[in-house]
């Protein structure tokens, strides 16, 4: 079970490292992306998913925990070899995300996250357990940029750029 935990100290910036995994269907790339568990979360789609990711934690080496976000949210081991390091990117609450892609392919309606517990209903003293990911779906990259965090579709652009400089077919821009 994952406590939440909370930083105090405004000038420490908050960083994650996350894994895009793809795969090749009819020659178009598709994405896995999650969809984050919790109460605030639950009606969300639009804009609210993610790569799988996580933050790092001082002395750790930021593609190790690429993979072990993954293999936590996912309850799958992330795809053996060398990921390829697509860069990072700043959200809006502060946070730097760096990412790295790798071709793999996983069940997504077989997924076990791991919880974490806190505080609901807000002020009733009623501590729930949820799981940090709900759910996980495989994407076209054009669906995929409408689902996925604002933030984060560069490192879908990013991996189309990427993929289609290895011949596969990249999907359209985003307007």
């Amino acid at each position: 079970m994952l406590q939440l935990k909370v930083r105090h100290n405004p000038d420490v910036a908050v960083e994650s490292a996350g894994l895009v995994l793809y795969r090749v269907r009819d020659g178009r790339p598709e994405v896995l992306l999650v969809h984050p568990g919790g109460p605030f979360w639950k009606r969300r789609d639009a804009g609210a998913w993610s790569i799988p990711k996580g933050e790092i934690e001082d002395g750790e080496v930021a593609v190790d925990v690429a993979r072990r976000e993954f293999k936590e949210e996912l309850g799958h081991d992330a795809p053996a070899g060398d990921l390829v390091p697509i860069g990072s990117v700043r959200q809006a609450g502060g946070k730097l995300v760096r990412a790295w892609a790798a071709r793999g392919d996983v069940d997504a309606d077989r997924i076990v996250s791991i919880s974490f517990t806190m505080e609901w209903p807000p002020r009733s003293g009623t501590m729930q357990e949820f799981p940090e990911v709900d759910r996980a779906a495989w994407f076209d990259l054009a669906t995929a940029r409408q689902k996925i965090l604002a933030a984060q579709v560069v490192f879908l652009d990013r991996l189309a750029e990427m993929l289609g400089a290895a011949g596969a077919s990249p999907a359209p821009p985003r307007r």
